[in-house]
């Protein structure tokens, strides 16, 4: 796969990944705890979860093909578990 192509792909994932970490944070979990709604958590929990282990697996392949030092591979990856952090990934880092 070329080098292009491979950081489409991440900058594809982590906006997809951002994406749904905020609708799980903000539409889905009210929904589960203010209106007893857990459908919605259960679905894009799992969407996001998949997305989550997408990007983390990802960012080891941008380590290798951008030749990151392991202090943006961890930046990369804590910016995982912080809502607008895969943005800032995308403008930063790619």
């Amino acid at each position: 796969m070329s080098q292009d192509l491979q950081i489409k792909s991440f900058k594809w994932i982590s906006i997809l990944e951002g994406i749904s970490f905020l609708v799980l944070l903000l539409i889905a979990m009210p929904l589960k705890y203010i209106w007893d709604a857990p459908q919605m958590v259960e679905t894009v929990g799992m969407l996001h979860g998949i997305l989550f282990v997408m990007y983390i697996l990802g960012a080891f392949v941008m380590f290798k093909t951008l030749s990151w030092n392991y202090k943006t591979l961890m930046i990369v990856c804590v910016s995982s578990v912080l809502p607008l952090g895969p943005f800032y990934v995308d403008k930063k880092y790619l």
